[in-house]
C-alpha cells in the first residue's frame, strides 16, 4: 500500500499524539518503554473508540520519539526546566505537558524535523488534550525556549 504525502503528515501527527500518551502512561503507571510500545503499535494504532477510528501512526516516528525521550530524558527535562520560570519547576507541570515536553524533547535532539514544525505540530497536540485553555501558547513558549537552546544561532 502506498502512502500519499498528505496520509504520511497525518500519520506522522498521530505518532506524536500517541507518543505524548505513551510517555504520559508511562510514568503514571511505571511501565516500561517496551510494553508501552508493543501496547500502542499492537492495540491503540487504528483503535475504534466511541465508533470513532483512530488514525494509524507512523510506526518509525512513534518508536524513536518515545525511545530518544526516555534515553534523554534527564537532559530533555533539564531543558524544559531552564524553560519554565522559576516558580514551575517541571515536577509542578502537569504531567500531560510533562510528557509533550519530553516527546517534543526528543524529536528537537533528533534533528530530522525543522525545529518550527516541530513547535507547531506539539502545540496542536497540546490544543487537542487542553481545548480553550492557555496551554498551547505556554508549549510555544516553552519549546521555543528549548529549541533556542538547542539551536543556538537560531532556527
Amino acid at each position: 500500500m502506498t502512502v500519499s504525502g498528505n496520509q504520511r503528515r497525518k500519520m506522522k501527527s498521530a505518532a506524536r499524539l500517541y507518543a505524548v500518551q505513551a510517555l504520559f502512561q508511562m510514568e503514571a503507571a511505571d511501565q516500561s518503554v517496551d510494553r508501552v510500545r508493543a501496547e500502542f503499535e499492537d492495540f491503540r494504532f487504528g483503535e475504534i473508540r466511541d465508533d470513532i477510528e483512530m488514525i494509524e501512526g507512523d510506526v518509525d516516528t512513534f518508536r524513536a520519539l518515545i525511545e530518544k525521550a526516555v534515553e534523554e530524558q534527564v537532559r530533555i527535562d533539564q531543558l524544559t526546566d531552564r524553560a519554565l520560570v522559576a516558580k514551575w519547576p517541571l515536577g509542578r507541570i502537569d504531567p500531560t505537558l510533562r510528557a509533550l515536553f519530553r516527546a517534543a524533547g526528543a524529536e528537537l535532539i533528533i534533528e530530522e524535523t525543522p525545529p518550527r514544525v516541530v513547535i507547531k505540530e506539539f502545540v496542536d497536540v497540546a490544543g487537542a488534550f487542553f481545548p480553550d485553555s492557555k496551554e498551547p501558547k505556554f508549549t510555544n513558549a516553552v519549546l521555543d525556549h528549548m529549541a533556542h537552546e538547542l539551536i543556538p544561532g537560531g532556527f
